[in-house]
């Protein structure tokens, strides 16, 4: 009769070769360890961004009845919304810390995927390198863009699974894995190009069929996106707000030499974090165009061209709508990583250099995301305080402008759907150009909701304008100018933001 200890030995001589040897249970707690360490300066604030004030505005309508893409809308799928929803109910919505921690939860299965994706091409130093330049580098731009949980943090672990399983000829896993990124952030989806690549490249090579192939990937994409228009969502209100009613948001819409300045700003930030991973690519490129034999530490394994294609499509999909915000670049760092280590991997060039310059940068941006100034914050957590001094949480609150968090930091309902001025003048924080601006330019029918919702609702107790200089400002919109003049008197001044109180 086998004992214990033979059991238990027969049973590890079936697990897989890289779990027998430890190589991952020495890797992921330093890696779980470095994302933990990376990202501690996202607990230092309330809220980073307007995305999650938005995110977390949108999560409590819905916990408190609202219908998504209907009573409560945004352009965005509607994964991370349900999430912020979830957490809030389990949680309470009074911190964004699950959030944070979910975040950096995203963050190290990020890292160890891109670990697996590595190690397959280069070997076990590749892999753990991988992983922990991904983590230096995902915090390589802005604070507000990567300590922030807003949706390029979540969308990378389902876009790098995608990856992966295609490589692995895991046809509909890798479709499915495209549909839960493009669910997160419709760019996303940008990530079926590489894969695609790959397994036309993989027919090719194999002779092979690729229609089964091909149907798997498209099945296991369009199976879930229907499941959730169909049943989750409606599916006119999820099409519009997710796919059709976002063609003036996202068009160029003048302002362009704002949008290169910013383009070429997150760029060069970019840049400069990853710098210990570009001089190394951009030194294989070189020797490859002057035809030079390279300094090979060993003999080069396997093609890069499908890393080059995700870089391209992750470069296309950053483009979408032309606002080059600097957490869109998020999407930018997995292939990036990988085309870093394959040069490294494969050349002379040594990896002390390559992590001491890494962990510097990343000392640097954690630093500045430490010390990071607070007087926005401030000012709206002032105004937010203000509010809620004035009001009842019966009460509703329109805010006029660009910052929903003080929804969220004053715990007061919004008096409509459009928790920004951008769905009602198209108004775009990234577009502070004047054109394509104003009541004509709003989404479809969004001024007669709102009317609706002030009639059925009543007219909410406090109006925030926040419009600051924007081209949106109320004497520049009659609708709401009016609504001020009308029905309105002025309570407070903070800087460029005014509260006005409805007259008695």
């Amino acid at each position: 009769m086998p004992t214990t200890t033979h059991r238990l030995a027969a049973l590890t001589e079936r697990l897989p070769a890289r779990v027998r040897t430890g190589y991952w249970t020495r890797v992921v707690p330093v890696l779980a360890l470095l994302a933990v360490i990376t990202h501690i300066p996202s607990f230092l604030r309330p809220v980073w961004s307007p995305d999650e004030g938005f995110l977390a505005t949108q999560a409590r309508m819905l916990a408190d009845g609202g219908v998504l893409y209907d009573t409560v809308v945004d352009r965005k799928p509607p994964l991370l919304p349900w999430l912020y929803e979830a957490c809030f109910t389990v949680l309470g919505s009074l911190s964004l810390w699950p959030l944070r921690s979910l975040a950096i939860v995203a963050h190290l299965v990020t890292a160890i995927l891109l670990a697996s994706i590595a190690r397959g091409r280069w070997g076990n130093r590749a892999g753990a390198a991988a992983g922990a330049l991904y983590l230096l580098l995902s915090i390589g731009l802005s604070p507000e863009d990567t300590q922030a949980a807003t949706f390029e943090v979540f969308m990378l672990p389902a876009m790098v699974a995608a990856f992966r399983y295609a490589e692995r000829r895991r046809w509909l896993a890798a479709g499915i894995a495209v549909a839960l990124c493009s669910l997160t952030k419709q760019t996303g989806g940008a990530v079926m190009l590489p894969v695609l690549w790959m397994l036309f490249q993989d027919s090719r090579r194999r002779g092979v069929r690729w229609m089964p192939a091909l149907f798997k990937i498209w099945f296991g994409f369009a199976l879930p996106i229907a499941l959730v228009a169909v049943i989750l969502t409606k599916p006119k209100g999820f099409l519009f707000w997710v796919v059709t009613g976002s063609g003036d948001y996202a068009s160029f819409g003048g302002a362009w030499v704002q949008m290169a300045g910013r383009a070429l700003g997150n760029s060069a930030i970019l840049l400069g974090a990853g710098l210990g991973l570009v001089l190394p690519l951009g030194q294989r490129l070189w020797l490859k165009y002057r035809h030079r034999p390279l300094p090979a530490a060993g003999e080069e394994r396997g093609s890069t061209a499908d890393l080059w294609v995700w870089l391209l499509s992750s470069v296309v999909a950053v483009s979408v709508g032309f606002h080059f915000f600097g957490h869109y670049y998020l999407q930018l760092m997995p292939p990036l990583v990988l085309l870093g280590v394959g040069a490294v991997s494969t050349s002379a060039i040594r990896w002390k250099p390559v992590m001491i310059y890494s962990t510097a940068a990343a000392t640097a941006f954690w630093v500045l995301a430490v010390a990071w100034p607070g007087e926005r914050l401030d000012r709206t957590t002032e105004v937010a305080t203000a509010v809620a001094a004035q009001t009842t949480p019966k009460d509703t609150v329109l805010v006029w402008g660009m910052h929903p968090e003080l929804y969220w930091l004053a715990d007061r309902r919004p008096a409509t759907r459009y928790l920004t001025a951008g769905f009602l003048t198209n108004f775009s924080g990234g577009k502070d150009g004047s054109q394509n601006v104003g009541e004509k330019y709003s989404v479809t029918d969004a001024w007669q909701t709102f009317d609706a919702e002030l009639l059925a609702n009543g007219l909410p107790e406090i109006v925030v304008d926040d419009s600051g200089p924007a081209p949106y400002q109320p004497f520049l919109v009659p609708r709401i100018e009016n609504l001020l003049d009308t029905h309105y008197e002025m309570v407070g001044v903070f800087t460029d933001t005014v509260v006005y109180r409805l007259k008695r």
